[in-house]
């Protein structure tokens, strides 16, 4: 006898899970790889300058800035005109309209790609850059307002990208967007004038400076304001309400009215005397930069001491090694290069090249039309390449060819130590703007 199995009625059925909407409109089309491609794209570009933004964060929040957006806001743009017009190169607009929901909700759950993946892209890319900067820094903070700005931007121009891509769905639209939008952010980012902080990508070398407060919540109004606008405007087009475009579209205009209310020399930007106070060691000549790369004073101290042992009671020589945004306050003060140029993720890599920049600038002075001529030039230029080489010797493959002022270095290295303090005594006093008063060695 045969027994015959039968489905108990205790079994639990399979229970088929409803995928929202926008669920699956996030995880299909082009949404994702427009995020992976934002993502690289601000990597790299950072990966690519590295040295010239880890060791401040105002480099840092500067360089993310401007790369999302001249780079991911042109590309988000192009990429939401592509999934805009994807309904109609398909021929399924219809159908989708046909769906039992309001064209509004539609259109938002259409356009969610758009905007948040390359939005999400530049936020985790800002993260990124944001931890690798941290271990480098010596004061200030990231202007995380500004940061969050750029991200409000980037899907701002992801949404208006698709409203562009449904209004023209032919397929050449999105790469000349993109291509227009890029020029157009380029030329709004570098123009004269408050106009320009109305561009994602306006740059702004703030070391000592910090932006007013407002400025990053004005500046995410001013372009979701736009977005929202040109959103409302289509999603409403057949329909009641369209008026409420009119809400967005103000906000937008009073925000762009308070940005071009700023002054047009220092735009957003004020300078803040915390970043900029002056932090010295107690070495002689002193030496003192700011406190926005007080991580940098022990190594420009050490590839200054060499010449500090030199200088050190010599009549005219420097009190002082001053850098920073304002230069010398008070007699016997002297100018350094900019340490932060040449520094590497808070380090000099060079260290006899900067020494040998500060020597350069100790023995410029600024000579009046008329000034360093006659028949003693040839020479007076010659010792002063001398004297720089003999206190900081030209590092190899950097400065101007040495071979015509060798005599004058043997010489200068052959003198004792109280002869050749007593002529750096006489060179320091000496008008360098005048041939005939530089000393020979």
């Amino acid at each position: 006898m045969t027994a015959t199995l039968t489905p108990s009625r205790t079994e639990p059925r399979a229970r088929v899970r409803a995928v929202s909407p926008l669920r699956a409109e996030l995880r299909r089309g082009l949404g994702p790889w427009t995020g992976a491609a934002v993502v690289l794209t601000v990597l790299v570009t950072m990966y690519g300058k590295a040295p010239g933004w880890q060791g401040r964060w105002a480099d840092a929040t500067n360089m993310l800035h401007v790369t999302a957006g001249l780079l991911a806001g042109p590309l988000a743009l192009a990429a939401g005109c592509w999934q805009g017009g994807r309904e109609r190169r398909r021929g399924t607009a219809e159908l989708w309209e046909s769906v039992p929901r309001p064209p509004l909700r539609r259109l938002l759950v259409a356009v969610a790609p758009a905007a948040l993946w390359p939005a999400a892209a530049v936020l985790l890319a800002d993260a990124v850059c944001l931890l690798a900067t941290w271990p480098y820094v010596s004061g200030g903070r990231p202007y995380v307002e500004l940061l969050a700005a750029d991200v409000v931007a980037v899907a701002a121009l992801g949404a208006l990208g698709h409203v562009v891509g449904r209004v023209v769905p032919w397929r050449l639209t999105a790469p000349l967007l993109g291509i227009v939008g890029y020029v157009g952010l380029a030329v709004g980012a570098y123009a004269v004038g408050p106009a320009r902080w109305l561009s994602p990508g306006a740059e702004h070398q703030f070391f000592w400076d910090r932006p007013v407060w407002w400025f990053g919540p004005v500046s995410a109004a001013w372009t979701a304001g736009l977005a929202l606008t040109a959103l409302l405007a289509y999603g409403l087009r057949r329909g009641r309400g369209r008026a409420l475009a009119l809400v967005p579209l103000a906000v937008a205009v009073a925000a762009a009215a308070l940005v071009l209310r700023l002054p047009p020399d220092e735009g957003p930007w004020r300078h803040d005397p915390a970043l900029a106070r002056r932090v010295c060691d107690d070495g002689t000549p002193q030496v003192c930069l700011t406190a926005v790369d007080a991580e940098l004073l022990p190594e420009v101290s050490a590839a200054l001491a060499p010449l500090n042992a030199r200088l050190k009671g010599v009549p005219g020589a420097p009190v002082r090694w001053i850098g920073g945004p304002f230069g010398p306050g008070r007699p016997g003060d002297m100018e350094l290069p900019n340490a932060a140029q040449d520094a590497v993720r808070g380090r000099l890599p060079h260290p006899d090249l900067f020494l040998n920049s500060a020597v350069t600038w100790l023995f410029s002075d600024t000579c009046a039309p008329g000034d360093f001529t006659g028949a003693d030039a040839e020479r007076a230029s010659e010792v002063h390449l001398a004297v720089t080489e003999w206190l900081a010797p030209t590092p190899d493959d950097y400065g101007p060819d040495t071979t015509a002022a060798r005599p004058y270095v043997e010489r200068l290295r052959a003198k004792s130590p109280a002869a050749q303090r007593d002529y750096l005594a006489r060179y320091l006093a000496a008008d360098t703007c005048h041939p005939d008063e530089v000393p020979i060695p």
